[in-house]
């Protein structure tokens, strides 16, 4: 038997850029909302897992695929389910729907890190996902880091602020979507053309204060963001890929 949580979204006029289109980040706040309120659902909520387990939730890998884009009004259906638990993670999953149908599908990496001594939980410990996941919903995709381009052309600088942080005290994970959109100038994406796809891979935690330098580079219709400390060291990767925009929209 399959266990599912939905909930459904307007797409707010904060949302939506110049083409009317919902930002990268903001579909990935409707999922994470989503995930969130399931959690809630199964007993697994941030609070709940930390006064039981002492772990916070950190999400590793996002991906999110679109057959169209969403606009400014529209009510998007988000339903969720989890693969189950083994391991040192587990795979959340997603469809979105648009007026009863199937408009975009999505699937996350999640992992849970004890407060103290920032080691990984074990999944096959987490009695609550037992006999809870998706069952023939579950999805077969799995998330791995993508093949970055050698080079990189393009480079920005970005200070981190009280604006990207969430309530576990780093930058939160939809915020990277925008670190990298804005790194990529998608302004200049013109009106014929609209976001099919993207992932993001969250390498280390970033917070307030730190500096971020992001570089970016395209190949096609797929671009590329790659976000690096002050140290140098890499905080998130990101790929894109466009596509034309279908016949009906």
């Amino acid at each position: 038997m399959s266990t599912f949580y939905e909930m459904s979204f307007r797409v707010d006029s904060r949302d939506v850029d110049l083409f009317n289109q919902c930002r990268p980040s903001a579909v990935l706040g409707y999922l994470q909302e989503a995930a969130t309120q399931a959690a809630l659902a199964l007993g697994v909520s941030g609070p709940e897992i930390r006064a039981k387990y002492n772990c916070l939730w950190m999400v590793t890998r996002n991906w999110v695929e679109l057959d169209a884009p969403l606009r400014w009004n529209e009510e998007i259906a988000v339903k969720t389910w989890h693969r189950g638990a083994s391991g040192a993670s587990s795979y959340r999953d997603f469809d979105l729907f648009r007026d009863g149908r199937p408009v975009g599908q999505a699937s996350s990496v999640w992992v849970m890190v004890d407060v103290d001594q920032r080691k990984l939980f074990r999944m096959k410990d987490l009695t609550e996902f037992r006999d809870t996941g998706g069952g023939a919903l579950c999805k077969s995709i799995k998330l791995r880091r993508p093949s970055l381009p050698e080079a990189f052309d393009g480079r920005t600088r970005r200070e981190l602020g009280y604006s990207d942080t969430d309530i576990n005290g780093h930058v939160n994970n939809a915020h990277y979507a925008d670190f990298a959109c804005d790194s990529l100038h998608l302004e200049r994406l013109g009106r014929g053309r609209f976001v099919r796809s993207f992932q993001i891979g969250y390498v280390s935690e970033c917070r307030a204060g730190e500096t971020l330098w992001v570089d970016t580079a395209a190949r096609g219709e797929e671009l590329f963001a790659r976000g690096r400390g002050e140290d140098g060291a890499e905080r998130f990767d990101f790929t894109l890929t466009l596509a034309g925009l279908p016949g009906n929209i």
